[in-house]
């Protein structure tokens, strides 16, 4: 899953660590989602959403579209 964190995160001027402790992950995990190595739960996305005040589609977007899929 493609996503905005890193930006989001830079806009902000905040570090991995900074973010991993506003939502109570570690800096690892920060990184593995921004690198998309690992796609956060439904609960942690919904905390990363919160935390910037967006929409959770305006950080997170499949990697290809999968619209109209049975």
């Amino acid at each position: 899953m493609k996503n905005r964190l890193k930006v989001l995160r830079a806009e902000r001027d905040w570090s991995q660590q900074d973010l991993a402790e506003q939502l109570g992950v570690s800096r690892q995990s920060v990184n593995a989602i921004e690198t998309g190595r690992y796609d956060p739960s439904l609960p942690l996305a919904f905390r990363i959403a919160g935390l910037f005040a967006l929409p959770i589609e305006q950080i997170f977007e499949p990697e290809e579209d999968v619209a109209g899929r049975d």
